[in-house]
């Protein structure tokens, strides 16, 4: 296994997909090294917050599949804490049937749901207002709930996979040692920190939305846009107004993309609140050091606004905010990104890379991926629909 500064794989990302490749390279008593450029369960990539939505309805089929064949990985990862890491509340979709977001659209996910045989209800504007408490919603929006869906506890996620790993005597974990240099030599990476040099056969590439910093090392990047992304709590006044986690599809207005998805009030995130979110920017980020922590004003207003009109039970006014911040592909539909790296980069059959969109719903499951293309150079899942190819990841 070499020297204290050689692993079998080195992991660049300390995310709680990082964490979830360490886990199951440790599986496979194979000795990894997590570097991450942060603390770990900092608040500054794409995992920062407490709360996201696990959902399996997705216009695309394979989606569908995905995200079913996550769940028995999250039953694996929920024996190690007592702590609940999925809490179920369902998943409900509504809205313009004819409108298409980058979340998808309603009609495509029923078809998707239906050819994986997975139970829904259909539901009419009359059913929306009665049984979910939303409130002068217009004629046209029909909806569709699947009672599987869930709010993630990706704070406690991140603790287990943490704890797990740092019990490993295969995974060691590295904070503040942020990758100034990745040299291929004689077979191996070189990896430099601050920490020192770090030597490695096999690459994981994790890095979040700062994918390209580290990407461009090796002299290829993606192409993607960054979202800062706006959030806040609203405090429940009325204490038999519940609902699941949601997303609303509607028609954009001007700047205001008019998306927006929420989740019910948990015990373990701000008590006595529910969560609301835009799900668009009215401007994009160029690039993660542009993060802010403070929300962008006018998507507040247009959340605010729309919870004023919509959501019974609700108190408008935000008592708390709070931003995440996202890489997104430039590919249509922004799917995940899951690859080996470029025949351009020397020993890119050892680099393996996920980048872009959203995925904590597949944080378990995108571990074991990660650690099955790192070792075997393939995986039982089908990932040919996140393949990235030359088309998209582009040489420098």
């Amino acid at each position: 296994m070499g020297n204290g500064s050689e692993y079998d794989v080195i992991v660049i990302g300390g995310g709680p997909i990082g964490l979830a490749s360490a886990y199951h390279l440790s599986k496979r008593r194979v000795r990894s090294l997590v570097l991450e450029q942060f603390t770990f369960a900092n608040q500054l990539g794409s995992s920062a917050g407490i709360s996201r939505q696990f959902r399996i309805p997705y216009p695309e089929r394979y989606m569908v599949s995905l995200v079913r064949q996550s769940i028995p990985f999250w039953e694996e990862l929920q024996a190690f804490t007592a702590v609940k890491l999925l809490d179920q509340a369902g998943t409900l979709w509504f809205g313009d049937k004819s409108v298409h977001t980058s979340e998808g659209n309603i009609a495509d996910a029923e078809k998707a749901l239906d050819a994986e045989g997975i139970a829904y209800s259909s539901l009419d504007r009359g059913a929306l207002e009665s049984e979910y408490h939303f409130t002068n919603l217009p004629e046209n929006y029909v909806g569709l709930f699947q009672a599987q869906g869930a709010s993630i506890n990706l704070r406690e996620t991140i603790r287990t996979l943490i704890e797990i790993n740092g019990r490993s005597d295969c995974v060691t974990l590295k904070s503040e040692a942020p990758v100034t240099s990745i040299q291929p030599k004689q077979g191996k990476f070189h990896i430099t920190t601050p920490l020192g040099v770090f030597v490695s056969s096999k690459l994981i590439l994790v890095p979040g939305p700062y994918a390209n910093s580290i990407f461009r090392m090796l002299r290829f990047q993606i192409e993607a846009t960054y979202w800062n992304m706006t959030s806040a709590y609203f405090k429940v006044l009325d204490p038999r107004v519940t609902f699941p986690t949601w997303f609303v599809f509607q028609q954009p207005q001007g700047s205001n993309g008019n998306q927006f998805y929420g989740f019910p009030e948990l015990s373990w995130n701000n008590p006595g609140y529910v969560r609301v979110a835009s799900d668009f920017v009215i401007k994009p980020i160029r690039s993660p050091a542009q993060r802010s922590f403070i929300p962008n004003k006018k998507e507040l207003s247009f959340t605010t606004n729309w919870v004023r009109q919509h959501m019974k039970g609700i108190d408008p006014a935000p008592e708390f905010t709070s931003t995440c911040l996202v890489s997104l592909s430039k590919i249509a539909n922004k799917e995940l990104l899951i690859d080996f790296a470029p025949p351009s980069v020397p020993g890119h059959e050892n680099i393996v890379l996920y980048a872009t969109g959203w995925a904590a719903k597949f944080v378990p499951i995108l571990g074991r991926i990660l650690a099955d293309l790192a070792l075997d150079g393939r995986t039982s899942f089908d990932i040919s629909n996140f393949q990235t190819g030359n088309k998209y990841l582009a040489a420098l």
